[in-house]
């Protein structure tokens, strides 16, 4: 009785998009600020409008449904205006990691079919070297940035602001027909084989950019700084979040913690994002930075499993912290460590402890487990049981581009397989112990490398660190310690492993410690597979 003559029309239903929640903002809040980046400050009319050119110069350029626009920009207003005027016209946004090699680039563009390629100069030389083993060479347009002195010769035909000239600010652009429409494409860290192209739907993106402001109780007019790269999972579905809260887009280049601060200070950001890599520059910068920051300022973590005495740090600094958790293919963070009222009553240790686990689901994800990865069923609630965590909703990608096997793979049984290993606290809190991967089985006991760094980040020489499995020929492998050092610390190898002792069993204590600089990718993640190699040549 309830369904029939009761369908879907124009008037009860529209497909869901972020790319609404732009227009929202220029028509409820025209003239309140929306991007700053250096002198450049915009309204969201402005915004708006500039978004509508490029929607407008795409379509004249013969970009429309189902193509691909990858940009190779940093955090700035070129890519806010990306985030929107790309999908606009059907096409999907395809951002690329601006510290990727050309062999890598060339791989994306031809994978992706890349039909135009927007530019920042300080990457043509990258570009200019990928575009050589390019099959059908993109569209070029160069962006350029005033805050940047390009030294490279232009790459493309096309200059962003020329280009965006020819376009209307009026373009009639409208959502898709269907909200199950890519409006992304994200490729993942390809450490081994090439990389998988990760698709994202209008829906997804609008789920989670509702989500995010549901975790964090985001106000309208939020000030949000752009520690984050963009391309990252698309800055994890902020760059519509802060539209549709009508915020300030307060760009940033590159990570400088002085500028990071000053920018806090002066534009009153109120909330920002980052790897644990950004948390402990910050936390390690020297306090005269911070003065004159008296205002509230919300940070948000994900990444590599946060250590507590980073979390720790961050409180110290007056800083609220909110630990989320998530991977490229459920579009960021999915999960968030949901802060207790009874946890504030505790010491700052223990509060730091239960606020770098992984948590919860979103809001708006509909499930998030711990299963045991051959029968599926839920590990117990005992804290110890390793299970493997898994998604299921609307936050999930759409799949794997051109790769159905690996998506199959991924989806297997109902749930996206995440390749985290977890326990499941009685609270219900899910607690990650490593990647199936990385887990390191010395004389058949399971040792978690993030439990020896989180005891090695409690060290106060100890900036950075990661543990590998070194191969050993007594006990098949052995924990090997890689840690970068605070500015002007010492230690010594013994001092790090005595500091160990202290709170490791004893073959949980890393048998090797190596100082030096850690390879990361651009998100601060730390590259444990080139650590493995080189842990196996020491």
């Amino acid at each position: 009785m309830y369904t029939t003559g009761l369908d879907k029309n124009a008037a009860n239903f529209v497909a869901q998009s972020p790319l609404d929640f732009i227009r929202r903002a220029a028509e409820v809040y025209p003239h309140h600020l929306a991007v700053v980046h250096g002198d450049i400050r915009r309204d969201w009319q402005t915004t708006y409008q500039r978004c509508r050119r490029l929607a407008s110069a795409l379509t004249r350029a013969g970009i429309g449904k189902g193509d691909t626009v990858s940009v190779m920009l940093p955090n700035i207003p070129a890519m806010v205006e990306a985030h929107f005027g790309i999908p606009m016209t059907g096409a999907v946004l395809n951002t690329l990691n601006t510290r990727l090699d050309a062999e890598v680039i060339a791989f994306m563009l031809n994978h992706a079919e890349a039909k135009v390629l927007l530019v920042d100069r300080e990457f043509s030389g990258v570009v200019r070297e990928a575009l050589k083993s390019v099959s059908r060479p993109p569209l070029l347009i160069d962006v350029d940035d005033p805050l940047f002195a390009a030294p490279e010769a232009p790459l493309g035909d096309l200059e962003y602001e020329t280009f965006l000239a020819d376009g209307d600010p009026a373009f009639d652009w409208q959502p898709p027909e269907d909200e199950w429409d890519a409006i992304c494409l994200n490729y993942t860290s390809g450490t081994t084989g090439n990389p998988k192209g990760v698709v994202y739907s209008h829906r997804g993106a609008y789920t989670n950019a509702v989500s995010n402001i549901l975790e964090w109780d985001m106000p309208k007019g939020a000030v949000y700084l752009w520690t984050l790269p963009m391309f990252h999972c698309n800055g994890w579905c902020f760059p519509w979040t802060i539209a549709l809260r009508a915020g300030v887009h307060v760009c940033l280049r590159k990570v400088d913690p002085a500028l990071i601060f000053e920018l806090i200070r002066r534009e009153k950001v109120t909330h920002y994002c980052g790897a644990p890599i950004v948390h402990n520059l910050l936390i390690s910068a020297p306090e005269s930075l911070r003065e004159g920051i008296d205002h509230p300022v919300n940070a948000m973590v994900a990444g590599a499993a946060p250590p507590a005495a980073m979390i720790e740090g961050m409180q110290k600094m007056g800083f609220d912290i909110t630990h989320v958790y998530g991977l490229t293919e459920v579009y960021g963070p999915a999960a968030v460590c949901a802060k207790q009222e009874d946890w504030g009553h505790l010491p700052l240790g223990e509060q730091a402890r239960l606020n770098a686990r992984q948590g919860m689901r979103y809001h708006l994800q509909a499930g998030m487990s711990v299963l045991d990865p051959s029968t599926l069923k839920p590990v117990p609630a005992d804290g110890t049981t390793l299970g493997e965590i898994m998604f299921r909703g609307n936050i999930a990608m759409k799949g794997y581009l051109k790769n159905a096997n690996a998506t199959d793979e991924a989806f297997a049984g109902g749930w996206f397989h995440s390749g985290d290993l977890a326990v499941l606290d009685p609270d219900g809190y899910v607690k990650i112990k490593d990647r199936s991967k990385d887990i390191i089985i010395s004389g058949g006991e399971n040792i978690s490398s993030i439990e020896v760094e989180d005891v090695l980040y409690r060290h106060p020489a100890v900036m950075v660190a990661a543990v590998v499995a070194k191969p050993d020929e007594k006990w098949g492998e052995t924990p090997c310690a890689f840690i970068e050092l605070r500015d002007g610390a010492h230690v010594t190898e013994q001092e790090i492993i005595t500091h160990c002792k202290a709170h490791l069993a004893g073959f949980k204590v890393p048998k090797h410690v190596v100082f030096g600089e850690l390879p990361k990718t651009s998100t601060g993640k730390i590259q444990k597979f080139a650590l493995r190699q080189r842990g196996a040549g020491e």
